[in-house]
């Protein structure tokens, strides 16, 4: 194969020129030939590294440290400059003028060498048919997550009285250099991750050979996140468990605890603390095996938790029981990763020190299944999903009951934001989503250093703008005001 210069690749980022959105092909590139350098291209462990997790510093479930604080980590003035802006609830851009957006750029980066697969491995010169459907395949599973991810970051929530003309974000399917790229509808995008996503499952293996190949069970998944985003319920349910048939694996929180004076490593099990808790790529609740990028990426003891994250460990949770998320995941009043003990009286440090996968979960698909039962009215399915997740998360627990589907979804609402408050973007999305389908509606407090800000959940703030980079060459994009 002739030298692919994949790693030289810049997104949207390397613009060429006013009149295009993009020029997204490297210089050198050359299209390769053979179905094993597809594979060597779909295999890039590059393309793992996704879902940027700062958008967090703009939902409710944290507040940042003092402008000096004692833990260093979590303090407001180490803070890199976009989480300082999301925090602030600023206007405008969010990064500065020639700063990365490693979510914008990450993303459309992975779309560049997805298309490559997508629109050419068909034609390798070897290698039987099924085998070039399967990696054509996986990899219109990547580029539709991709498209998810930015859409959700980057617009307003799918609606579907508007999505039609609710600005999306650039689509980008082909290698040509001279193609004009369009910022298109919502409606657009999820058409095609849609379209995407029926084209690959006939074609996706059964078994996987890693955490990170996109497999059938990885294809149902999607769908039925894919479906809870846009209010399809019934869909949603559908989809959850049928990808619940294939792998419905939880870990039993009750085994671990917590390793003082440690980091990597400070949740293990009781029984042999020299084994910690297993990351992503062995977790075996990962279903298909995402993380965060190499800048921005982890949020580990840099922030605490807001109090109504905190209150909301103790709610639904029966008297003699211990939430295990909240007392593994969490240091309350203080922390000890080292010599020394550092101490944050009346507060609650987030400091998991384990690699979660941020891409698709069996936890979020037993809550999903919860969710889009309790709306659907099966109450008595939404609990039963419901509490087969909290027996693997709960010290004692037991069982949730009612008879009354508004409750059923109120606690599987609950659940969720208690299983996920900072696994990639999903508490942004939810607060987005959340008004579209219940019209809920809410004000996000941030305090610092004796002040506070506020906004509202459903304030265009909370739509990530296009980067600044992209603006400079191309400042007719159109772009949602905020």
């Amino acid at each position: 194969m002739k030298k692919i210069y994949i790693g030289l690749l810049f997104g949207l980022m390397t613009l060429s020129s006013c009149n295009k959105y993009l020029d997204i092909k490297p210089k050198g590139f050359t299209i390769p030939e053979n179905l094993n350098d597809y594979k060597l291209l779909l295999n890039d462990q590059g393309l793992i590294n996704a879902s940027p997790v700062y958008p967090n510093y703009l939902t409710d479930n944290l507040q940042s440290g003092d402008p000096q604080d004692v833990q260093s980590a979590a303090s407001f003035d180490y803070y890199d400059y976009v989480k300082k802006q999301l925090y602030r609830f600023a206007h405008g851009a969010i990064f500065e003028d020639g700063q990365t957006d490693h979510y914008w750029e990450t993303a459309y980066g992975h779309i560049f060498t997805y298309n490559v697969i997508i629109n050419n491995v068909l034609g390798a010169t070897d290698g039987s048919e099924t085998e070039k459907r399967r990696v054509w395949a996986e990899a219109k599973i990547g580029r539709a997550f991709e498209y998810l991810s930015l859409v959700n970051m980057y617009a307003a929530h799918y609606n579907p009285a508007t999505a039609a003309k609710d600005l999306g974000v650039p689509l980008v399917i082909k290698e040509d250099i001279n193609q004009k790229y369009e910022r298109v509808s919502v409606q657009a995008i999820y058409d095609l991750v849609l379209g995407d996503l029926q084209d690959a499952l006939p074609h996706l293996s059964t078994a996987q050979s890693n955490k990170s190949q996109a497999v059938r069970s990885v294809g149902f998944s999607f769908l039925s996140r894919m479906y809870l985003y846009q209010g399809k319920f019934k869909e949603a349910l559908e989809n959850a468990k049928q990808a619940l048939a294939l792998n419905k694996n939880l870990i039993n929180y009750n085994l671990y605890t917590n390793k003082d004076k440690t980091t990597w490593g400070r949740v293990c099990l009781k029984s042999n603390n020299s084994v910690q808790f297993p990351d992503a790529r062995t977790n075996v609740e990962s279903v298909w095996v995402r993380s965060g990028t190499s800048s921005l990426g982890r949020q580990n003891a840099e922030f605490y938790a807001s109090k109504e994250l905190i209150d909301n460990y103790a709610k639904d949770l029966p008297a003699g029981a211990n939430d295990k998320r909240y007392e593994l995941f969490f240091c309350r009043d203080q922390a000890s990763f080292g010599p020394n003990l550092v101490k944050f009286p009346g507060r609650v440090l987030y400091a998991p020190y384990v690699d979660f996968s941020t891409g698709f979960n069996t936890p979020e698909l037993f809550l999903i299944a919860a969710e889009a039962a309790a709306r659907t009215g099966n109450t008595v399915e939404a609990l039963d999903f419901l509490n087969t997740l909290r027996n693997s998360r709960i010290e004692n627990n037991k069982a949730l009951t009612t008879s009354d589907p508004k409750v059923a979804l109120q606690l599987a609402l609950d659940e969720r934001r208690r299983e996920m408050p900072f696994m990639a973007s999903d508490r942004l999305i939810d607060l987005k989503r959340l008004f579209i389908v219940d019209n809920y509606k809410k004000s996000i407090k941030h305090p610092l250093a004796g002040q506070v800000f506020e906004m509202e959940s459903t304030d265009p703030r909370m739509i990530l703008p296009v980067p600044p980079k992209v603006l400079s060459l191309n400042p007719g994009i159109p772009q949602y005001e905020r």
